[in-house]
This record gives structure tokens, sequence and C-alpha cells, in this order.
């Protein structure tokens, strides 16, 4: 069996969750080796998750030979640096959401994978799930008609802190690029086309949109919008769809594995679809497994990854948020 040798570029909160404990559970992947911008947090990471190499630094871990795929689990500002030199040095790559810091940064990427002939795929851990892909099977067949109109919100409390990213504007900090990603991504995923901004309004504190509403137009008629925000005093992540003929309903598009009901209704009668099964993660994984071991075509990244890019510049504009670039 060929194994897929993993390392990890940061010492993440998410890299436990989101690579780790998957790749422990599936035989095709291995983690060998992190590297962190300090050493001494990279070791003691290493020796809480049990990875053998504490690598010198990025640069020596993406070529490492003994590593096959990098997972950039960086601040957002850092996700097209460190990329963009795994590709060059011949590493598929697992990247973090939201992909880049804008889609001119989203494209530079994408030429750089093609050109490279490698993998560059952005980790929406959710698109990978069964919750996500039978949402989109139902949308596709039919079942609901026309759709008339969809809501997709993802509101979780991000307390401040100085250190907390998210509440760095430099680093790519906001609601809407740390939670509505997965909203305008679901979005876009349902209705299969790209919409216009019609809206946008952004609660700006310390720099960054603590909160954003936008209104969104598909091509096919679908009028959607999404709520995100930092200040919630409670999770929420409901995803609803309507058509002429029925609606679409689930409680947590982003994490079914922690709770989550899914619902559909036509023609006045309702039933549940499954929402059990292997968490995000673990699909997420299997999925990159299958890319890079059995050619399955990316769910994520390249053109999707560019237009959800495109698509969060265009709600920051419209709602007259002018936010940092990288240089």
């Amino acid at each position: 069996m060929q194994i897929i040798r993993v390392g990890i570029l940061g010492a993440a909160r998410i890299a436990p969750k989101a690579v780790i404990g998957p790749a422990r559970d599936n035989p095709e992947f291995q983690i060998v080796a992190v590297a962190a911008r300090d050493k001494g947090r990279a070791q003691a990471f290493a020796a809480e998750t049990d990875i053998p190499l504490v690598a010198d630094g990025y640069s020596a871990l993406i070529t490492c030979e003994d590593v096959d795929l990098v997972y950039v689990a960086l601040p957002h500002a850092a996700h097209r640096e460190w990329s963009l030199a795994a590709l060059k040095a011949g590493k598929a790559v697992l990247c973090e959401k939201p992909f880049a810091m804008n889609a001119a940064e989203a494209q530079g990427m994408t030429t750089t994978a093609e050109d490279a002939k490698l993998p560059l795929i952005e980790a929406f851990h959710n698109r990978f799930h069964r919750v996500m892909r039978r949402a989109a099977e139902i949308v596709a067949s039919g079942e609901l008609g026309k759709l008339i109109e969809a809501e997709a919100i993802f509101d979780v409390e991000i307390l401040y802190t100085p250190t907390e990213l998210r509440w760095i504007p430099a680093q790519g900090g906001g609601a809407l690029m740390d939670l509505g990603c997965y909203c305008v991504h679901a979005l876009r995923t349902i209705a299969a086309r790209e919409p216009v901004v019609t809206s946008a309004r952004c609660t700006i504190v310390r720099g960054v949109d603590e909160t954003t509403v936008a209104e969104l137009q598909f091509p096919n008629g679908l009028r959607a919008k999404i709520h995100t925000s930092m200040k919630s005093p409670a999770f929420k992540a409901p995803l609803r769809i309507t058509g002429e003929k029925g609606t679409l309903e689930i409680s947590n598009y982003v994490s079914p594995q922690e709770g989550c009901r899914f619902t559909v209704e036509t023609e006045g009668k309702r039933r549940e679809e499954p929402a059990n099964g292997p968490s995000t993660y673990a699909t997420q994984l299997a999925h990159v497994g299958d890319v890079m071991l059995r050619d399955a075509k990316p769910l994520t990244g390249g053109a999707d990854a560019i237009a959800n890019m495109a698509c969060i510049d265009a709600i920051y504009a419209a709602a007259g948020y002018t936010r940092p670039t990288n240089k």
C-alpha cells in the first residue's frame, strides 16, 4: 500500500482534529513532520501529538524528502506564500480555508499548481461529508424544483485577544473570511453557479468585520442571504434551500458530526436524510487520498477556490470595507 506522508506547517489548534486524528485512522496517511515559526512551540506540539520530526522551519519541511503532502495550517495571510513554496518544492498541498486573501492570490496559486501538475486542495472539510454531497445531489436532481431562495448562517463567538488571528486585519481576520467563507461556499455548491452580490453590510470592530450580512443573486433566479458573526452567544450553522416544489434544511452544515438534522419536504411529505457517518475531517482526508492515489478530481481548490474568493471580495466591496492585502 502506498502511504502519503504528511508534513504540517503551523502548530495550529485545528491540526489534531483536521488531519492528525483522521490520519491515524486512515492507513493511507502518516503524519511525519511539523514546523512552526517558533521551533520550541513545534517541539511541544510534536511531543503532544506524537509527530516524529520537528523540521527546522517551514522551508526545511517543504523540502524534506519524506514529505508528500503539505498541510498549510498557517494564518490566512500566509496561505499563498507557503502553498506556492510547497508546490514549487514538488509537494501536493492541502490548504486551510479561506484559500487566500483575495481572488487574485487564488488565481496565482491555482496557476502554479496547474503548472506543477500537483493537487492544491482547499480544506472546506464539510464539502466532503455525506450531508453536503447529498444536499447538492438532491438540488441537482430537480426534486425541489426551480430554486427560489436560500439562506446560510455561520455564527460563533470568537473572543478578542491581541494575539487572536481572527481579530488581526493584516492576517486576514474577520467573520466573513473565517466563518462566512463556509456560507458562500455552501450556497455556491448548492446552486452550482456563481452569484452577483446585490447588497452587503459589515459591522467593523477593531479593524475587522465582526459581523457581515449579504444578499446574493444567482443566474438561475435563486436569491440567497448569508449571515456570519464572531459575536454570538451560541453556535449557529443552518442552511435552508427553498424551491418551487419543496424545501431542504440542514441544522448544522459546517460540522454535522457534532449534531445535525437534515430534512427534506416535498409534496407535503417530510423525510429525514442520514447525517451520520465519518466526520467531515475523515472524509476530507479520504478525498485527498482519492485525488493523490486514484486520480479523483478535487472537489475544492482550482476554479472553485478562485470563485469563492471572488465572491468574498465582492461582498467586502459592496459593504465598502477595504481590507489589507499582501504586498
